[in-house]
């Protein structure tokens, strides 16, 4: 399969472009600066630099050709999502251009935060934990949420990946997953295990048009 791969330099990123490519898919992966791309050379990867993610035009090209795409973006703080969003204005033009490109599925990571409650989780967990954390974290979850709007109201056959905490921890692919759900007592999970979740469910019709919590 062909894919492209935004946020390719992050942490979860990197794990997607080394999953793909060791699963024998050609990746292109979308980079503002290629030096940060932590994956060796390869004959089936192409690094595409485009320094503006919200300009439609720059992303055309990238997503012309591809069989499905992979959004591992994410804003790296409260304090830069809340000076300027990074997320939710990337992809709204990435679900544009991929219109334009004739590319219909999309998988995106988001954030367990993002989505409901557990009940079976206590009340300590849903009446302190996840208010705090919230309220701390409101301009990055807010901007999550813009994304999570665009890519509901689009055309594509999207999934949405909503882990916890992320660990830099080895690729299990024993986590549990929960179809518009948060996982029970999903407190962590590896990174790897995010980018598995990010690439398997582009061929698991399942999953299409949900949000799916994933935790350890």
């Amino acid at each position: 399969m062909k894919l492209t791969v935004f946020g390719a330099t992050g942490g979860v990123g990197h794990e997607v472009v080394r999953q793909a490519l060791a699963a024998g898919h050609e990746v292109t992966a979308v980079v503002r600066d290629p030096a940060r791309l932590d994956v060796p050379a390869h004959d089936r990867l192409e690094v595409a630099v485009v320094a503006d993610l919200t300009d439609e035009e720059s992303l055309v090209p990238v997503l012309t050709g591809r069989a499905a795409v992979i959004s591992a973006l994410g804003a790296a703080s409260n304090k830069q999502a809340k000076a300027a969003p990074v997320t939710g204005p990337a992809v709204r033009a990435i679900l544009a251009a991929m219109d334009r490109a004739g590319v219909t599925r999309l998988s995106a990571v988001s954030a367990a935060p993002v989505g409901p409650d557990v009940a079976s989780d206590g009340i300590f967990t849903r009446a302190v934990f996840l208010p705090l954390l919230r309220r701390a974290l409101r301009d990055v979850y807010a901007d999550l949420s813009v994304m999570e709007a665009a890519i509901g109201a689009s055309r594509a056959e999207w999934t949405v990946i909503r882990p916890p905490r992320l660990l830099n921890r080895p690729r299990t692919g024993t986590y549990r997953r929960a179809i518009d759900a948060n996982v029970p007592r999903g407190r962590v999970i590896p990174r790897a295990d995010v980018a598995d979740a990010l690439l398997t469910t582009l061929t698991d019709p399942t999953t299409a048009g949900h949000a799916l919590g994933v935790a350890s």
